[in-house]
């Protein structure tokens, strides 16, 4: 009896210790986002995420005890043989979790989820984001990794397994077992109070990456399904009432309210560029993206605009639908929800547009794009991967955008575009791995969007020379940023502030408009521009108008930032406080209304 015992506390630590050494890796390997990492630090991190650790593998050690206690009446080697297959590949599965949210975590800013298999129903496009180093380099991580770990389970499981013997005490043994297996519920679910496991319990520490290296990324994975379909329950801070009167007062637009005009009249063809990773900072440097810099001259700036969220299909929905992303869905895979919103598309077609075509150079079936922008949007006509010939699908997302802006050009100019028309571009050189001709720069990152300036500078210059020019408006606006810098945490607000930009011979004169607001208030602004309604957009307000209230919003895994110019909040649902607070100290409330509201909305569409 002891023997088993024994072994099956030694399976219980040994997957805290497997927890434990992934943790380390992670640490060092991307000390540099938290400022360094000492002795001290890793102490702390695997001190405070240890109780988590101990949920998950209470989890993995159901199966075992179970096992353990079939073990009283069979033989030490069929026992051994069945746990081989059990731990292999548990050690194999954990290896890729581990692995995967190691390479992934600079890129996204925070642990992997759920969300990824939305991703990986197109694994082609999935693993375009990645470099040959960093998949070449992950397969070697996740084999090293399991093998370290089964090397571990050989020596401490396997050989303690094959030493059993049958007890003496036979009816005591099975009994002390179960009761130790029934037992892992307390490390389960890691508290005897009505709070149970979750991962902002390994939040300890100021610097956010401390933070997110505590939390178990396995446990983390599983946790995320969990919370992936219960919306109108996920975020709940007042009682409905009290948080749909907050956000009314945030969106109600007092009496008097003028809009100012940006265009010289209110039907001017419309191309809406939506820019891969254009984050402010590099999009508007006069040196990486001299282009985009000029046209913030010359067109209508707005240089206080944030992206709502750090993903493509997110920032679409945004732009497209004016509706806020939510950190914890990826809402084009539920058309049966998307299909309830209003987009700009729908809106201009009412007030008389045609000729509306999308424009992209990858897939366009990716993250269930197509069932939205034909679906939703209401347009059918779709430029994708497949319609450029084979040489020009020389990278891993497909056509460059030279070839996608050659494509957009020619057939403003060849084909018939009665007016007025609407053009929908996305572009996707400046997304991982950054394949660009161009090598300017030391970091991939600046290459590609340096690339990408100088294929819109061309198209924007030879627009020009066109009769189209006059009456046509060209939006640029990022589809998220992008965290270009190691120190940059996932909730930076350097890396959600984009650009926003209206060019064109539609523009009746250069401006900078100072209010603050995000990609869901862009189709308000635009339509309330062509004296269209507007009332749809739930979510959206005119950034022109003198009687809104002007305020930026967006969110991260697991978290969400408002800011205005009275100040900025930064609430951490994990850690269920704010992690950042300048100003105004009723931006936390205002956020948290607005916050809960998305996600009863969602939960009634």
């Amino acid at each position: 009896m002891i023997r088993r015992i024994i072994l099956f506390g030694s399976i219980f630590l040994y997957f805290a210790i497997v927890f434990c050494f992934g943790k380390t890796v992670f640490s060092f390997v991307h000390a540099a986002m938290g400022g360094g990492m000492s002795l001290a630090g890793l102490f702390a991190i695997l001190y405070h995420g240890f109780a988590m650790d101990m949920s998950m593998s209470g989890y993995l050690s159901i199966l075992p005890g179970l096992i353990l206690i079939a073990s009283v009446w069979l033989p030490p080697k069929a026992v051994a043989r069945v746990f081989n297959i059990y731990f292999m590949t548990i050690l194999f599965l954990i290896a890729v979790v581990t692995v995967t949210d190691i390479i992934l975590y600079p890129h996204w800013g925070f642990h992997f989820d759920s969300m990824v298999f939305l991703y990986l129903r197109q694994p082609g496009e999935a693993l375009a984001s990645a470099t040959t180093g960093e998949l070449s380099g992950g397969i070697a991580g996740i084999a090293i990794f399991t093998g370290v770990a089964c090397t571990g389970y050989a020596l401490i499981i396997r050989k303690q397994t094959l030493a059993l013997r049958t007890p003496r005490s036979l009816p005591l043994t099975p009994a002390v077992l179960l009761l130790l297996t029934g037992a892992l519920f307390l490390p389960i679910r890691g508290s005897l109070t009505t709070s149970t496991m979750n991962p902002g319990r390994a939040f300890f520490s100021g610097n956010m990456f401390y933070n997110h290296a505590a939390v178990n990324p396995v446990f983390n994975f599983f946790y995320s399904f969990a919370k992936a379909e219960d919306f109108a329950m996920q975020y709940s801070f007042f009682d409905e009432e009290k948080a749909a009167a907050i956000f009314d007062g945030l969106h109600r637009q007092q009496a008097g309210g003028v809009t100012a005009p940006l265009l010289a009249n209110n039907r001017p063809n419309i191309i809406l560029f939506i820019l891969e990773s254009f984050v402010a900072d590099i999009a508007l440097d006069s040196v990486v993206a001299p282009n985009m810099r000029r046209f913030a001259k010359e067109g209508v700036f707005f240089p206080n605009f944030y992206a709502n969220s750090f993903r493509t299909d997110k920032g679409m929905v945004a732009v497209m639908s004016g509706y806020p992303a939510h950190p914890t869905v990826a809402l084009m895979k539920y058309p049966q929800k998307t299909e309830s919103l209003p987009t700009i598309s729908k809106s201009l077609k009412q007030a008389g547009y045609g000729n509306m075509t999308f424009y992209y150079g990858g897939d366009a079936d990716f993250s269930n794009m197509r069932s939205y922008i034909v679906g939703e949007c209401g347009i059918k006509d779709i430029v994708s991967d497949s319609d450029f010939p084979a040489k020009a699908r020389r990278t891993k997302w497909g056509a460059p955008d030279e070839y996608l802006l050659e494509r957009l050009f020619r057939d403003l100019l060849e084909k018939e575009q009665p007016a007025p028309f609407f053009k929908l571009a996305l572009t996707l050189s400046s997304h991982e791995p950054f394949d660009v001709p161009v090598n300017k720069f030391r970091q991939p990152f600046l290459n590609s969007v340096h690339y990408t300036d100088s294929c819109l500078g061309r198209f924007v210059e030879r627009l020009q020379t066109t009769a189209a020019w006059d009456n046509t408006l060209l939006i640029f606006v990022a589809d998220h940023g992008y965290g270009y810098l190691p120190e940059m945490s996932g909730h930076d607000p350097r890396r959600f502030r984009i650009p926003m930009i209206w060019l064109g011979g539609a523009v009746a004169q250069p401006q900078v408009v100072e209010a603050y607001g995000s990609q869901n208030d862009l189709a308000a602004t635009l339509l309330a521009q062509l004296g269209m309604h507007c009332g749809d957009f739930k979510f959206s307000k005119d950034l022109l108008n003198t009687g809104t209230h002007k305020f930026a919003f967006y969110a991260y895994v697991n978290g969400f930032s408002m800011t205005d110019a009275t100040g900025s909040v930064i609430y951490d649902n994990d850690a269920q406080t704010a992690i950042y607070q300048e100003g105004n100290p009723a931006l936390e409330e205002q956020a948290k209304a607005f916050f809960q509201m998305m996600y009863l909305d969602l939960e009634n569409r």
